[in-house]
């Protein structure tokens, strides 16, 4: 009997041991068990952070995040743990006791990093956001004053164990490394908040990065964006062509939410669904994360209609067209799909409405929501959107994609689209900017980037006495007014201009009004308990003629 019992003594006290390890294996991280997967790595989280502070728009296309205030991660070198995929050790399962470990880690002089903050999902932006830059109209076009902007981002897991200078050369390749050197001795870039003193510093996990630069955005037309509906729920407007939805690649201020929040008041928006940068139309916002939620399942579920119209090549046929093709997204950072059949299952019904003896209206009704689903199926038909900037390009062939027949890869179709746009100074067209390009579709040295080494200190020189009225800009500007007017008008001015800034030294020709329209607009958006419409754009007018 007390042999019986003493051996239930020692199962409880093994018991309890394991319990106690597997406890200290949850605290760190040591634990690879079925619940562990479902919990975050650092990495996952920062990745999914960037993801989020993206659609908030805050960094623009390179950027992710912002540092908030919160205690800093310090990095144990422990060894004998595991491998991270970022190369870092994780400590083992029996750790060492806190002095042992603070002591150590003043041995190693390791880095303290700040960890990635959670941000407010579907949140708009704040009005020292708004009181970067301002707007003026010029020639039919919506203009934004150059300004300082702070792109903000934590290493990417493929660029810890690399240098600064690696990954300028490899991922940011808009600007020549002079152009990074300049920019470290004028103190414009940062690593943990402390200036870069030097392109050879190491990345290692969670390191942040915040680099200044000179901002120029295209324009836009000069269209007002008219408010079609506003209750407790929603905001609809009426898109105008050529005004993206949300800040992407060099568009921030020309945007639809930066312009609804400066002009309207309207903030804190969700986008329930996108429209192309140059389709025009019915756009609809959220006032709460609920209501989007609500609208996004009757998006699942179909329960949504959609109507557009637009302006075709020839005489579409009078019958209805239902085209099911699939469509295949041949790159997502330059924007091109094009109809496979390993593409995704879609379909568009299409209606002619009338011919003017050149080109039709036609009403579109996608069934699926694809990328380019209207466009890209109306370029299989052989009747592509009459001025198309990139599914009626030559650069698709003589047939210009008609049937599918595209005669040549997709690098040789990318390469060409580029070059196309490159040689028309339109590549916005394609909602990119050079750093954006994959490696060989442009040349990344043109003389108009490059800043000659024996110029470099004096520019950042000047750069750096420029930066004493830039960093009090963004206060002042947000603080000011109607007695500080004219102080802040000089102190927009003075960002206009910018040493090192190679757009600045550029002179690019304003585009035409006309040239910023593209004959495609969402003419219907209808749900269970709503339906909105615009009215029709002139050129999908029975007796429009074009020029």
């Amino acid at each position: 009997m007390w042999l019986s019992r003493c051996g239930w003594l020692g199962v409880v006290v093994q018991w309890r041991l394991d319990l106690r390890l597997l406890s200290l294996a949850w605290t760190w991280g040591g634990c690879r068990g079925p619940m562990a997967e479902t919990m975050p790595t650092r990495a996952e989280a920062a990745g999914g952070l960037s993801k989020t502070a993206q659609q908030n728009g805050d960094a623009g296309r390179d950027a992710s995040l912002e540092p908030l205030p919160g205690g800093p991660v310090v990095e144990l070198a422990l060894g004998s743990g595991e491998q991270t995929p970022g190369g870092r050790e994780q400590p083992s399962v029996l750790a060492p006791d806190p002095g042992k470990r603070k002591k150590r880690r003043g041995a190693t002089r390791e880095r303290i990093v700040p960890p990635p903050k959670k941000r407010r999902t579907g949140v708009s932006f704040s009005d020292e956001h708004f009181a970067e830059t301002s707007y003026y109209f010029e020639g039919g076009l919506r203009k934004v004053r150059p300004y300082y902007f702070d792109f903000r981002t934590y290493c990417k897991g493929r660029w810890v164990g690399h240098s600064l200078m690696h990954v300028f050369s490899t991922e940011f390749r808009a600007q020549p490394l002079t152009y990074y050197e300049a920019a470290i001795r004028a103190g414009r870039l940062h690593l943990n908040e402390e200036p870069v003193q030097d392109l050879s510093i190491v990345l290692k996990d969670n390191d942040f990065l915040r680099n200044t630069v000179h901002r120029h955005e295209p324009p836009v037309t000069a269209e007002p964006v008219r408010l079609l509906a506003e209750n407790e729920d929603v905001v609809v407007v009426d898109k105008p062509s050529s005004i993206p939805v949300h800040p992407c690649g060099r568009f921030r201020h020309n945007t639809v939410i930066f312009i609804l929040g400066k002009e309207h008041q309207l903030k804190e928006l969700h986008p329930l669904h996108r429209l192309d940068r140059l389709t025009s139309g019915v756009l609809m916002f959220a006032k709460t994360a609920v209501v989007s939620e609500r609208i996004h399942e009757q998006v699942r579920d179909r329960q949504l209609e959609k109507e557009y119209v637009c302006r075709v090549e020839g005489e579409f046929p009078a019958k209805e067209v239902t085209c099911k093709e699939p469509i295949l997204v041949v790159s997502y950072k330059v924007g091109v799909c094009r109809v496979d059949p390993q593409g995704k299952p879609c379909e568009t019904v299409f209606q002619r409405l009338s011919y003017n003896g050149r080109s039709s209206v036609v009403r579109c009704r996608p069934l699926t929501g694809r990328t380019h689903q209207i466009r890209v199926h109306l370029q299989f038909l052989g009747h592509p959107i009459l001025n198309d900037p990139i599914y009626n390009s030559v650069a698709w062939g003589p047939s210009r994609g008609r049937g599918g027949h595209i005669p040549k890869t997709d690098e040789e179709l990318l390469r060409d689209l580029v070059a196309e746009h490159q040689a028309k100074q339109s590549l916005d067209v394609l909602d990119l900017c050079d750093g954006d390009m994959p490696p060989g579709l442009t040349d990344t040295t043109a003389p108009s980037s490059e800043l000659a080494k024996d110029n470099l200190e004096e520019l950042a020189t000047a750069a750096q006495k420029m930066d004493g009225v830039v960093e009090a800009a963004p206060q002042d500007l947000d603080t000011m007014d109607l007695a500080q007017g004219k102080a802040a008008e000089t102190e927009v001015i003075n960002q206009e201009t910018d040493p090192l800034c190679a757009e600045c030294r550029l002179v690019r020709q304003d585009p035409l009004p006309q040239d910023l329209v593209m004959f495609l607009h969402a003419l219907r958006y209808k749900g269970p308990d709503f339906e909105y419409v615009s009215p029709l754009p002139p050129w999908a007018q029975d007796d429009w003629q074009e020029n």
